[in-house]
Parts: structure tokens; sequence; C-alpha cells
């Protein structure tokens, strides 16, 4: 990726008559095989690299992208954003980042690249030995299919404000699916896991194994009654519960006025037992970077800290719009100015594994999928549709299915106990959440 095409496009941007500039280039490569029944059902492989450009005219930005990066193109690029800065509305608050909170190399390596480029039979190995592990659990009829995955990404970012970053990552994945059926029906379960270091991939026949078992635990699952009870949200979902607060503390919500939480900052949100971390330098992260997407300096931030609303998620926008600083969370994609965004987010582990919490609660809810959430982000209601397993005496009772959650997420963040059971999957990991008294909708 060249450097100096950035730099010479940020020029061409001031000579033309902006008052500011930023030029990004992304480029990614991907390889990705699907199989299904133990035979090789497709084949994708995408190359790519794209070109942003923002620019200033006073309180005026456009942004613009395309993929094409000849001479030629580039120029029309260039005539189109300032054509359309000068036709923009004025945005009192959008400029580049302060010069004094850019970051400057040379930046620390946190290890996301792994220059191995697996072939395309190495991928199909991959995805037939989870599958077939998958299907080889009793119980499991048929197959949702197994994949293998690669990719490669660059990113690189020059301002006129004198930043130029770059940053690079890789990314290994396995999936598997499986379907077990009876005489009342199927159910599908499903494992997967995603690395930056294909040696840090697990065991595939153990991702195979663990799909088959969910989908064969999921057979005969019933309707329970409507009531209130203890919900405990396995780890592998518990962030749907945490994800609205990252919508309710950006900055642009907060701006606005239209978040459940715009009265909480400085204060006890959840139990001082919970802290959520947000790490954008953990070596080898799925969501690590260097610098935010605006180059700003970034590093660990404790969202909530005992309990403790701590800060909001701000760029550079939102910070000047609430008379606060950016707080390093810009996150943007090549078409358009920055949002805000988390990168490595960790609800801290408490002392308790699964078993432990479900010995404690009793009885109760064990949620282990989830689908189609409502939030009121002005007040907080919250409903979300589950299914998975009804627990007495603190053990596995039978499964259940079509059950509605609901409940005010600040009263449900207060109440709010992690376990021990952190095992990190994605960019958003989480324990094992248990909240009390949580209104169940059933039959």
């Amino acid at each position: 990726m060249d450097e100096n095409l950035l730099h010479e496009l940020v020029r061409g941007a001031l000579k033309a008559g902006a008052d500011a500039a930023e030029a990004v280039v992304g480029a990614r490569q991907s390889l990705s095989v699907g199989v299904r029944l133990g035979e090789l059902e497709e084949v994708e492989r995408e190359e790519a690299r794209d070109l942003g450009l923002r620019v200033f005219i006073g309180k005026r930005q456009a942004t613009v992208s395309g993929s094409d990066i000849s001479p030629e193109a580039r120029g029309k690029l260039l005539d189109r954003a300032m054509n359309m800065a000068r036709l923009a509305p004025e945005e009192p608050y959008a400029s580049l980042a302060p010069a004094d909170r850019l970051a400057k190399g040379p930046f620390i390596d946190l290890d996301l690249y792994d220059p191995t480029e697996p072939s395309p039979e190495t991928l199909e190995a991959q995805a037939l030995a989870a599958e077939d592990a998958a299907r080889a659990v009793p119980g499991v009829t048929n197959s949702d299919g197994g994949s293998g995955s690669w990719s490669s990404a660059e990113y690189f970012m020059v301002t006129s404000s004198g930043f130029s970053g770059r940053h690079q990552a890789s990314s290994f994945s396995v999936y598997a699916g499986a379907i077990a059926g009876d005489e009342n029906g199927m159910e599908r379960g499903g494992d997967g896991r995603s690395v930056r270091w294909q040696s840090d991939l697990p065991d595939l026949q153990a991702i195979g194994a663990e799909a088959g078992k969910r989908a064969v635990q999921r057979l005969g699952a019933r309707k329970i009654d409507s009531q209130t009870a203890t919900v405990i949200f396995e780890d592998r979902v518990a962030m749907s519960l945490i994800s609205p607060l990252i919508g309710a503390i950006a900055g642009p919500a907060i701006a606005r006025g239209a978040s459940f939480l715009k009265t909480k900052l400085h204060q006890q949100v959840f139990s001082s037992a919970i802290t959520i971390l947000d790490e954008p330098h953990r070596k080898r992260g799925l969501g690590s970077q260097p610098f935010d997407d605006e180059g700003v300096v970034n590093g660990d931030t404790a969202l909530i800290d005992k309990g403790v609303l701590t800060t909001w998620l701000l760029n550079s926008a939102s910070a000047r719009q609430l008379g606060l600083e950016t707080t390093g969370h810009a996150s943007r994609g090549l078409a358009g100015p920055p949002g805000v965004g988390t990168t490595n987010l960790t609800v801290q582990p408490g002392d308790k594994d699964l078993a432990g919490l479900m010995s404690d609660a009793g009885e109760g809810l064990l949620v282990t999928s989830l689908f189609g959430p409502s939030l009121n982000g002005n007040t907080g209601d919250w409903s979300i549709g589950v299914s998975g397993f009804w627990f007495e005496k603190g053990q596995i009772a039978y499964p259940v299915t079509e059950i509605t959650v609901a409940g005010n997420l600040i009263d449900i963040y207060g109440r709010v106990i992690a376990g021990s059971d952190l095992e990190f999957r994605g960019s958003r990991n989480s324990p094992s959440l248990m909240v009390e008294g949580l209104a169940i909708a059933g039959r």
C-alpha cells in the first residue's frame, strides 16, 4: 500500500481549497470454503482495495469513497468531494481531531498479523473436520454445514494535521452447524471460533462436537408459563444484555439527549462487583487497534469501574459538542464521517462459574439463544426473545422455547451478577450474567 498516494490526495485537497483533509485506504483479501455432508459446497475469494477522502471547507464537510485508485479516478474523487463539501450544510462541531491528541509512531505492536495464507484445501480440511465431528454426535440427523475462512486486512490513514498511521490484521475462522431431529421436530446448534493467528484455533473436533451437542440438547423444547424468575444469560449470549449500554453512552446519543443513561455519568449503574473494560491494545485481540479511526491515542478504559459509569464514548465531533475531549473511541468506515465504538469490550469475571450461579439461584431460566431485541433508547425499556433451558435445584431440567424476557435496563443493570466463565470469542466478551427477578413472558 503506497503511503505517498494518500499524502498526494491530501495535498491535492488543500490545493483545491479545502481547509483540512483526511485520506484513508483499506485493502482486504479473504478466502472462505463451505462444506456440507462431507462434500465441498462453495469456495469464495475476495480482493478489494477502497479509498476514502474526507474534506472540510470551513464547517462544511463531505466524505466520498471509491475502489478505483488510478490517478484519473483519484482526481474525480477529489472533485466530487470538494463539490459536495461546498453544498453541504454547516456542521459546527465538524473538523479533524485535535493535533495534540494524535498518536505518534512507532505504534505499539499488537501481534495482529499472521502472514500465513492457507490454501483452499487447508480450509476445506478444517471445515470437514469440524463438520464430521458434529455429524458424529448421537442424535444429530443432518448437517447445517461447516466452513473455514481466512482474511487479511490493511488500513492506512493520513491527515492534513500531521497524522500518518497504518495497521494490519489477519483472521482465521472455523464453524460447524448441526441439526438434530426426533418425532417432535428439529433443532439447530452451532459452534465456531475466530482468531488472529492460525495456531490459536482450538481443536476442530471440539468445535464440531459442541455444535452437535448444542443441537441435540434442544430436542423436546417446550413452553413455560409467564412468571418472574432468575434469568442467567450464558456467556456466549451475555453481551446482548450489555450491548445497549454502549449505544446509551455513545457521545452522539448523549449530545442528542437520546439516552436512558444521559444523567448517570459518574453514578452507580451496576453493583460494585461489575467492571467493564475496553482494551484496544490487547495482544491478538479481535478488536485491537493501535490508534482510533481519527488517529487519536487510545488506551485501556474502565467504562464501568466497580459499578460506576466513568465516561462517555467520544469522537472529536461529539466531544466538542459536549464541551469535552475525545476519548479515542472514533470508529468509521471509508464512506462516512466517524461515529463511535469500542474495541475489545470485556465484562470482568466474578467468583462463581455457571454451575455455581445456577446452584445459588436454585430455579430459573438459562438463556442460550436470542432473537428480536427491542429497546426504547430514551427510557431503557428492553425486551428480547430467547430460548434455552429451565433449571431446578441448580440442574438443567428441560429445554424451553418461545419466551420473551423484559425489563428496564437501569433496574436490570443494578442487579447483574457476573460469573467466572469468561472466554474470549470475539471483540465483545462476557462471562455468564445472572439477573434475579426478571419478567418472563411465556404461554
